[in-house]
């Protein structure tokens, strides 16, 4: 069902609950109290015989038809079009999820459309339900409570984001931990949060200026001042974490990119070492491969071999041998491969 509640308020007291939508704009028609109606998620039609019986815009319409709005406040004529942007904090995932609620303000109805569980527009009600004095204010009064709910959710979404920074930052230095990947998710959730919050303050500033055309109450005003100062308070918070972990996503560029750095150096190093013992085993080789030529050579059963037959071919072998090896010993050793 559509309708979550749906009821009629005189002098801020709870005096009929209608059935029906017809039944809340007859009673409102006679003039017998304000009305306040309460929907989730409705069909078309419903919010369609809404729009007819209180004149609202096509506009208004279309946006409550469709959803997914930004945060933000309209006035066609003296119809008040609010979008607000509720969000609750999924630590384990480390998400902030969001709702959306409209609420349509006019001279003597609300009317709330809630597209998500959130806010909790049923405390809201009972909340005023149990100060008639303030819910007497008339619409505005809702429309400050329903804002109050709505920023007040907002403190357990900065306590679980500030809680996960906090972990980010002690997860920086450790070894062998890339908080790349984090840092950038917990970033787009922070933008998305701004996106929401934002809009907020220039809204709330907006009504305080059309407070006295449209006959805002003192009392009302001053409470609206308090919502606009918890909203900056957010605003400021949420501009907070967006640079703190713009910051640290530099630092642990940074100590990627050193860490990645040390890994290229000590791998050159194992490559220069590697290169060095290379050239000994090649020098070496290349040592003892001299005499092998020369014995080689030598131990030939060829016929016509003159040396083999002279007094000195020995000694001539066994010094060829020597000179050889000295030679590519001195050479290496020139080259520094030895």
């Amino acid at each position: 069902m559509a309708i979550v509640d749906n009821a009629v308020y005189v002098d801020g007291v709870r005096t009929e609950n209608p059935q029906s939508l017809n039944d809340t704009f007859e009673r409102i028609r006679e003039r017998r109290g304000m009305g306040w109606i309460g929907l989730y998620r409705p069909s078309p039609e419903e919010i369609r015989a809404v729009a007819d019986e209180f004149g609202i815009h096509e506009l208004v319409v279309e946006d409550a038809l469709s959803g997914h709005q930004r945060a933000k406040l309209e006035r066609y004529g003296d119809v008040l079009f609010m979008v607000l942007r509720p969000a609750r904090y999924l630590d384990e995932r480390e998400e902030v999820e969001f709702g959306e609620v409209h609420v349509l303000v006019g001279p003597d109805f609300v009317v709330t459309i809630r597209h998500a569980e959130s806010p909790d527009l049923g405390r809201v009600r009972r909340r005023l339900e149990a100060d008639p004095a303030l819910l007497a204010h008339g619409p505005e009064a809702v429309l400050y409570a329903i804002l109050d709910e709505v920023v007040d959710e907002y403190s357990p979404v900065l306590a679980g984001l500030e809680n996960d920074i906090d972990e980010i930052e002690g997860q920086l230095f450790e070894e062998d931990a890339d908080a790349t990947q984090r840092i950038y998710d917990l970033g787009r959730e922070v933008i998305d949060f701004q996106r929401a919050t934002q809009p907020l303050t220039g809204m709330l500033e907006a009504l305080l200026r059309g407070s006295e055309k449209y006959r805002v109450s003192e009392e009302l005003q001053r409470y609206l001042r308090d919502v606009l100062d918890h909203t900056l308070r957010v605003s400021d918070k949420a501009t907070t974490f967006r640079s703190v972990l713009d910051n640290a996503l530099t630092v642990e560029s940074t100590i990627v990119a050193r860490r990645q750095n040390d890994e290229m150096r000590r791998m050159t190093e194992l490559s220069i070492r590697q290169n060095d013992e290379v050239k000994k085993i090649s020098g070496w080789a290349a040592i003892l491969f001299a005499p092998t030529l020369v014995g080689t050579v030598y131990g030939m059963n060829f016929d016509h071999m003159p040396e083999l037959h002279w007094a000195l071919g020995y000694p001539m072998a066994v010094l060829l041998m020597v000179a050889m090896g000295v030679g590519l010993y001195a050479a290496f050793k020139r080259k520094g491969w030895l």
